[in-house]
């Protein structure tokens, strides 16, 4: 293991084991000063989220983007002590801890039997999302993680997310794929993150006006098992409860080849992440490049610091 990476996994580790203990108050100005902290030294991360928020706030002056980028990284160490501290809250804790809209979008699906594939943009804490449906709703599903470096960062988060009651696969391709549909065909429930892949096979979409890559994963997954496909939007306001909304259902298309279903489903998922990002700034934590236009010339995004 290269130094870089046993810092990061000794920092991590630091985080969860450390943070949770803390009073709740220390734990929230703590991230507020670490958010501060990074903010002020205008690293390549927060450099990468005003450019991010120029594209979702047309015409925000400079220091408008200022501003937005440094609640923005408020909000993303909110994210990051709430996680250090999920594993320690109490069921009751954790129940009245995210209050979403339009749940019945959600529950319906699921008592018909269908299964659900739950899609969700980098806004506010997924992550208590999923720890409150598996608590308040009692519905256990399944995501995928990818391989992070090094491997014991990795199995860090596996554990954490799995100590949440979630069921975690390796993001490997075709391999969990598969093991998403059979979860799907017996009526379970998929949560992923989807707003951002730079990959061969991302679905190019209009998103803020220009050309970015998002997964084709969610819109086949339904197409094959014919789950219902439900963006998902979150959000923080002024309280210690986060919020959020369940869109309505994305139809597969009746007519057309599966590449073009997957392309207009994949859109529609776009459009709804759209309209939760522009009425939330700076809930999306999205420290970086993700439209096209900001790629290097070869194809590829350029490495960047988060």
């Amino acid at each position: 293991m290269n130094p870089r990476d046993r810092l990061s996994d000794a920092l991590y580790g630091l985080g969860w084991s450390t943070v949770k203990k803390l009073p709740e108050p220390v734990a929230v100005r703590l991230g507020r000063t670490i958010a501060d902290l990074a903010w002020k030294q205008r690293g390549t991360g927060v450099r990468r989220l005003e450019s991010n928020y120029a594209r979702v706030v047309p015409g925000a002056t400079p220091e408008r983007l200022a501003e937005l980028s440094r609640a923005g990284m408020r909000s993303y160490l909110r994210y990051w002590m709430e996680s250090f501290r999920l594993p320690a809250w109490s069921a009751e804790r954790v129940r009245g801890a995210f209050a979403p809209q339009d749940l019945h979008h959600l529950t319906d699906a699921m008592a018909e039997g269908r299964g659900a594939v739950l899609a969700l943009p980098h806004l506010a804490n997924w992550d208590l999302a999923g720890a409150w449906a598996t608590t308040a709703l009692g519905l256990s599903f399944t995501t995928v993680a990818e391989r992070l470096k090094p491997e014991s960062l990795y199995d860090r988060f596996v554990a954490y997310r799995e100590g949440l009651g979630m069921e975690v696969l390796p993001h490997t391709g075709g391999t969990a794929f598969g093991a998403l549909a059979r979860r799907l065909r017996g009526g379970g429930m998929v949560c992923l993150v989807a707003d951002r892949d730079l990959s061969a096979s991302g679905v190019e979409v209009t998103f803020f006006g220009e050309t970015a890559r998002m997964p084709a994963g969610p819109a086949l997954l339904a197409q094959q098992t014919g789950a219902a496909l439900l963006p998902v939007t979150l959000w923080y306001d002024d309280s210690p409860v986060m919020r959020g909304r369940i869109h309505p259902p994305v139809e597969v298309p009746r007519t057309g080849t599966r590449r073009e279903k997957t392309a207009v489903m994949t859109q529609a998922l776009a459009d709804a992440f759209a309209t939760g990002i522009a009425a939330h700034p700076e809930d999306w934590h999205m420290l970086q490049r993700l439209w096209l236009a900001d790629l290097d010339p070869a194809g590829a995004p350029e490495e960047d610091a988060s």
